[in-house]
């Protein structure tokens, strides 16, 4: 096997051209470790603790993250930051984000490890920075709102403006590729596991937000991930449990979930990402990740996506029924041209490359996946990083709070005056604590008194509540997540933020306060609930 020869760097010329030149000098191995973009274990590049370094170890056979980029020549890492009640489903325990400051340090040394890599590109570096139910980074960062947050409030300018924001951020602390907006379209029964992540249920207004997002993203400097193609918002299953089933018409699928897919392609989206579910109409019994017919004749022919598809996790049951090798052959041969998180780095990359020398996988397939993979990080490359001050800037807690004040949905109650007359006292659901006190502090600032009990109660619901959770004695109910929950509330006021986050909570208290309207629309149906109780 011949030596790797590393191109030199040069920021000008064309990403594609350079791409292509680079990927000439590749070895095999140089090959398959670009199409990998594993999670690590550990806070730091070239540290880590004894339980982090078993972690990587069991993953990898290496002690640190940087060691694992070396050792596998890896095109990406993901960097992860798990909570329990996680809508993904995910459970491992790896958690490499803490602050902006740490994360910006551990970025900056993945990248001083690559840069002995063949080819001079910079790693990809992504997350999963959703905003609302699913953000990595939560301290010290401006925090958006859910994407049904943006839906409910219909400007695709504030969706942008928010996002540009986001992006920005996100870009200061040496991350370049995110995995969102999520494109999915909700169906009428709703899907638990996207929800508030999704923008709404109207294909048409959904294209537009997609599309807000991705210019938003990508004008931060930052690539954007549209998820879960084909499409994962007609079914109620969950790809982290099983193999969730589509089954509706392909009449249906092209009005409802193609629109904001096909929107953010023509936006420019950098990254697609595949989504583990079987969708009949486009390929019966074949999960999207490892289907050609959706991943290379829909995706590369019919919709004319040119930049990088990547799957979703492969350490997902519907990935894992094939040893590690194998399912990232399959998923390479269907189109996709990284594999993200695979279960076992050496078993992923060792099946890549026993395929290339049976001939089960093409080397041109793997050269044209690689060279997608390298325009995409010279792209990022020539754009400048922010400094770590941006973060939490005047201008983007405008550019948010803005969104979120245009969001307030109003399905229930008065549309003039003050919501609530003090004192009022603020109760919350199990474990909701923070945001309960950040509705206090908010309520207090506008005026409005409020003690600990005995006042007009502002209850307030969120993600993964029941009908057990909502209270009787409720004047006023606020859903913090999807809406659905407010058919089965009895309170005289009904209110949706569709999100938890600070600025969602400041604008919550103006509108119940008297200071500001409710302009938002419910971008899903609620049973017996007009989308809006002012007449939107």
């Amino acid at each position: 096997m011949a030596p790797s020869v590393s191109v030199p760097p040069s920021p000008a010329g064309d990403p594609a051209l350079r791409a292509r030149e680079a990927v000439k000098t590749f070895t095999d191995a140089d090959l398959a470790g670009q199409v990998l973009m594993p999670y690590a274990y550990g806070d730091a590049a070239d540290r880590v603790d004894k339980a982090a370094a078993a972690g990587n170890q069991n993953l990898a056979g290496v002690n640190t993250p940087a060691e694992m980029i070396t050792k596998f020549r890896l095109g990406g890492l993901i960097l992860v930051g798990f909570t329990p009640d996680d809508p993904t489903g995910a459970t491992n325990p790896a958690t490499n984000v803490e602050n902006p400051k740490q994360v910006r340090a551990l970025t900056d040394g993945l990248q001083q490890a690559a840069t002995q890599l063949p080819g001079a590109a910079p790693l990809l570096i992504g997350t999963d920075q959703e905003y609302g139910v699913v953000t990595r980074v939560k301290e010290g960062v401006t925090l958006l709102p859910s994407a049904m947050t943006l839906g409910a409030a219909g400007k695709p300018d504030l969706t942008e403006g928010a996002w540009r924001a986001a992006g920005g951020e996100l870009a200061a602390m040496g991350i370049n590729l995110d995995f969102a907006p999520v494109a999915d379209t909700l169906g009428s029964q709703g899907s638990s596991v996207i929800g508030s992540r999704s923008f709404g249920a109207d294909p048409k207004a959904n294209a537009a937000q997609v599309q807000a997002a991705v210019r938003g993203i990508q004008g931060a400097g930052i690539s954007a991930a549209l998820k879960h193609f084909p499409g994962h918002g007609h079914t109620t299953g969950d790809s982290h449990d099983d193999l969730p089933i589509v089954r509706q018409s392909l009449q249906k699928w092209t009005e409802e979930d193609r629109p904001p897919f096909g929107a953010g392609i023509n936006a420019g989206a950098g990254v697609v990402m595949s989504g583990h579910l079987d969708v009949e109409a486009l390929d019966k019994g074949v999960a999207a990740t490892f289907s050609r017919k959706i991943m290379t004749d829909l995706l590369r022919t019919d919709l004319k996506f040119t930049g990088v598809a990547i799957t979703d996790a492969m350490n997902m049951p519907p990935a894992m029924k094939w040893p590690p090798g194998e399912a990232a052959v399959r998923a390479l041969n269907a189109g996709n041209d990284m594999l993200l998180m695979p279960p076992n780095l050496a078993g992923a990359r060792d099946g890549i490359l026993a395929a290339l020398k049976d001939g089960t996988l093409k080397r041109e397939r793997l050269v044209e996946a690689v060279t997608r993979v390298l325009t995409l990080k010279y792209r990022n490359a020539a754009k400048q990083q922010p400094a770590l001050d941006t973060i939490g800037s005047a201008a983007h807690q405008k550019a948010v709070y803005d969104a979120d004040a245009a969001a307030i949905t109003l399905l229930k109650g008065s549309c003039t005056g003050p919501l609530v007359t003090g004192p009022v006292t603020v109760t919350a659901s199990g474990g909701r604590e923070a945001a309960r006190i950040a509705l206090v502090k908010a309520l207090q600032d506008t005026g409005v008194k409020v003690q600990a009990a005995g006042g007009t109660v502002v209850h307030l619901v969120g993600y993964g509540d029941r009908q057990t959770d909502l209270s009787m004695d409720a004047a006023v109910t606020v859903v913090m997540d999807t809406p659905y929950l407010l058919a089965g509330s009895r309170s005289p006021v009904l209110l949706a933020t569709y999100s938890s986050s600070p600025l969602a909570l400041t604008a919550l208290a103006n509108v119940l306060a008297g200071k500001a309207k409710a302009p938002g629309k419910s971008p899903v149906a609620v049973d017996k609930l007009p989308r809006s109780a002012c007449g939107k």
